[in-house]
């Protein structure tokens, strides 16, 4: 036996429904993605193990510091 409790709310739309999956990006959008796709992070792949967190963070901020001498270059 249901009660109106259980049973869920009924929604209403007011306006037009906007489609949300399945339609194509503008080129605006498709260029952002692009971009972001190429992204690279600037730490070298693979396992590190470390003996404390500051040889880790001296590691952490070599490679951004890198990283980001890298980027002005290209400017």
């Amino acid at each position: 036996m249901s009660t109106t409790y259980e049973q869920q709310p009924i929604g209403l739309v007011v306006g037009r429904r906007r489609p949300r999956d399945g339609t194509p990006l503008d080129a605006a959008a498709r260029a952002r993605m692009s971009e972001l796709a190429r992204y690279r992070t600037c730490a070298p792949k693979g396992v590190f193990i470390y003996s404390s967190h500051e040889e880790m963070e001296a590691d952490r901020l070599r490679w951004l510091v890198d990283a980001m001498l890298e980027k002005a270059a290209k400017r």
